[in-house]
């Protein structure tokens, strides 16, 4: 019995080709090797916005529940942004509304005493080799008056 002969795709009609070679493009002339390429999609971009969100959550509950420190139990986290890539993390926090009014060098220096803290609630909230560093931003509250 002899064995079969392996398909070949299709190859497109004469038609077809004319069809093809009928149209203008950019590309017309070109040598294929030096036209460029549109490259595939970022899939880091999705996976760091993936962990920017993790770190958000961690900090919202490391804020509200776990701290001891009333200065930071009164900040809302705003976001969480990649600084140049995700080994640094831009957190944007706020006073929320509630809070009383307060100096933002002072809530900088809170969360500097707590930055470890607050670290090891993330390691724990996510699964990577290595943690995230941290800098944080406050946004100040104006007082309507």
């Amino acid at each position: 019995m002899r064995p079969k002969k392996p398909r070949h795709k299709r190859r497109p009609g004469k038609p077809q080709i004319e069809l093809l070679c009928a149209q203008i493009g950019p590309e017309v002339g070109l040598d294929p090797r030096y036209v460029r390429r549109e490259p595939p999609p970022n899939r880091g971009r999705r996976k760091t916005l993936q962990l920017c969100k993790q770190v958000e959550r961690a900090l919202c509950l490391a804020l509200a529940g776990d701290c001891a420190d009333r200065v930071l139990g009164d900040l809302q986290v705003i976001s969480v942004e990649p600084a140049p890539n995700s080994a640094r993390l831009l957190v944007t926090v706020s006073p929320s509304p509630s809070a009383a009014p307060v100096d933002p060098t002072d809530v900088t220096a809170h969360l500097a005493r707590a930055s470890g803290k607050l670290r090891c609630e993330i390691a724990a909230a996510i699964h990577r080799k290595k943690t995230p560093e941290l800098a944080f931003w406050v946004l100040a509250m104006r007082i309507q008056g």
